[in-house]
């Protein structure tokens, strides 16, 4: 049966609209940007089988064009609008930061950091540059690597504060293997970085480790 002839009180968008998008599950969720079913499928049918394909929510978002456009009632238009809707909770969290100065043990960073990182199949090294009164001027990846590491330059990341006129820098970067726990060659790293940019003047406030949904706080352990 088509969603139209449900009732309102069960229809997805109604839903919405009624109680909030919190009140509703991924599937319902992901109908909703669908719009519209297949023959004998409804929209919330599709969404069920298409999060089930690829094994969750986030299995989905997570997915290559191509294995998402291989399926049956996710097209080019409906896949654009599932990319546009993750490009705009990213944004969202940066918008969070840009309203005042960046406190490193706060929490709109850490949901920024892990909704730009978290779901990187390869390493990501990143800085957020601040000025003299620590708000952002602006986040930039400056190296990609691996499913297990990426190769840093502190001789760029000096470069690249003196080219955007930072006092004070935050590092971040993820494990792909969800494990944000610091290595021995997070450690080294920070402390060349760190050095480097003193010769600058440009204060390391703190280096992120983003994990899967959890970060460590090189700051808070006392690693700086």
């Amino acid at each position: 049966m088509p969603i139209r002839d449900w009732p309102k009180s069960e229809r997805p968008r109604e839903r919405l609209l009624a109680r909030g998008p919190e009140a509703l599950s991924d599937a319902e969720l992901l109908a909703v940007i669908i719009g519209s079913g297949l023959r004998g499928r409804s929209a919330l049918d599709v969404a069920r089988e298409l999060i089930a394909a690829f094994g969750s929510i986030r299995g989905l978002l997570q997915a290559d064009s191509r294995e998402c456009l291989r399926m049956q009632g996710l097209g080019p238009a409906r896949f654009a609008l599932l990319r546009a809707g993750v490009e705009l909770a990213r944004r969202h969290h940066l918008d969070a930061l840009q309203a005042r100065p960046v406190v490193p043990s706060e929490k709109p960073l850490k949901e920024f950091l892990i909704a730009q990182l978290r779901d990187r199949p390869y390493e990501v090294f990143c800085c957020l540059h601040l000025d003299s009164r620590h708000r952002l001027i602006t986040f930039e990846e400056l190296f990609r690597g691996t499913v297990d590491g990426a190769a840093v330059h502190p001789r760029e990341l000096v470069r690249q504060a003196v080219a955007h006129n930072s006092t004070a820098v935050i590092l971040a970067h993820n494990h792909p293997s969800g494990v944000a726990e610091p290595s021995h060659a997070d450690e080294l790293i920070t402390r060349r970085v760190r050095d480097s940019l003193a010769l600058i003047d440009v204060r390391v406030l703190d280096h992120i480790v983003v994990g899967d949904g959890t970060c460590v706080s090189f700051a808070e352990r006392g690693l700086l």
